[in-house]
């Protein structure tokens, strides 16, 4: 009788089980905001099988029908333009990935050497995608960004970071995202995410799209713009690890890029940045736990280790998050190896619980994908 009682008031409408807590990130038993994760205690299989999931489909038929009613009077397809893709099967359902959270120096040497070991050393613990943090080879810096930028394009001796990258990556068949560098194109420069096959070719390069300009007085003045050009272009990539949507630092603010990325089939978008003092703890964790649950994807980001001594002090707190919005894996500020597991099949599973994505009201608002509806209408 205490366990049924137990389990009816879990399921009660008292808004005080709805208050917000910043622990309720972690599937604890009887958790509100997570009654279809594992139940971490003895009783979980029976629990499950005696109090099924409140959004369980009793009646998939009824529940079919009312749902094709609801997009035929909501326009479901007008609220993506071009519509959503479909998310394809990923090559793998389940594997490890590394967030590897590093100092960085002004030796460009040492950074590319230090990297190589963190991505040897993350491949060792069985990742099969690894990550680097932000501007991993060059302290942070409009002073520094001309002197350590690298002509990727041209690589081999004009780009030593992404020769180790393609190197490392084919040696130990791993998929790398990584971080990002500045890099010298022409007469501008940008801040940029080369990806790795587990062949060492370069499979996608993500300039940032948004750069860090923020003015808080008395706290934070940066201004990317000074030395940087923007990207122009979102980018998505098929891996042997799955569909992966990329940004660096400040795009994970705007959660339009992110939806892109859903909508293009995503099925992880990782996140290289380097939040600051002020703003990583108000908001980085919020962010990418928003980023996750708005998409109902993965969402993976990787900071450098917080140098005290630095021109730009980093708040560190790599993380890794499911697509409910839950913390799988994280660290602190010191520099550090994480280990997460993804599991792609709780996506399916999240999107069924709560199918929002298809609940969407194209009759009163679009995000429309400009470049993909322009690359379609050729």
């Amino acid at each position: 009788m205490k366990m049924k009682a137990a389990i009816g008031l879990l399921f009660s409408s008292s808004s005080s089980l709805h208050t917000p807590s910043p622990t309720l990130y972690k599937p604890y038993p009887f958790s509100p905001l997570y009654p279809f994760s594992p139940l971490r205690c003895k009783s979980s299989s029976l629990l499950r099988s005696r109090f099924p999931p409140p959004f369980a489909l009793r009646n998939r038929t009824v529940a079919s029908s009312a749902s094709t009613t609801m997009a035929d009077s909501f326009k479901l397809e007008e609220a993506r333009v071009p519509p959503a893709l479909p998310l394809p099967a990923p090559p793998v359902s389940k594997f490890k990935v590394a967030l590897c959270q590093l100092f960085g120096t002004s030796d460009k040497v040492r950074n590319i050497a230090h990297a190589r070991e963190a991505i040897e050393e993350a491949a060792k613990r069985g990742a099969k995608l690894v990550v680097l943090p932000e501007i991993w080879n060059s302290p942070y810096s409009n002073d520094s960004f001309p002197v350590y930028a690298e002509d990727i394009d041209a690589g081999g001796d004009a780009s030593p970071s992404t020769a180790m990258l393609s190197d490392i990556s084919r040696s130990l068949q791993v998929t790398i995202i990584g971080g990002s560098i500045p890099e010298r194109s022409g007469d501008k420069l940008y801040n940029t995410c080369c990806v790795f096959g587990s062949d060492g070719k370069l499979k996608a390069k993500h300039r940032k799209i948004h750069l860090f300009d923020i003015d808080i007085p008395g706290k934070m003045t940066f201004k990317e713009s000074l030395t940087l050009t923007a990207g122009d272009s979102p980018t998505v990539v098929d891996t042997d690890v799955g569909r992966i949507g990329i940004g660096i630092c400040y795009d994970i603010r705007f959660q339009e890029l992110a939806m892109i990325y859903a909508a293009r089939g995503a099925h992880l978008i990782c996140y290289p940045g380097a939040f600051n003092m002020v703003t990583g703890p108000m908001h980085w964790e919020l962010l990418q736990r928003a980023r996750a649950m708005d998409c109902q994807l993965f969402v993976a980001t990787c900071s450098p280790a917080r140098d005290k001594d630095a021109g730009y002090v980093a708040w560190g707190h790599s993380t890794l998050v499911g697509p409910f919005g839950e913390v799988i894996e994280t660290t602190d500020h010191d520099e550090a190896i994480v280990i997460g597991e993804i599991d792609y099949s709780l996506i399916d599973l999240r999107r069924t619980y709560l199918p929002f994505q298809k609940q969407r009201r194209g009759d009163l608002y679009q995000l429309v994908d400009i470049q993909r509806l322009k690359s379609e209408s050729k």
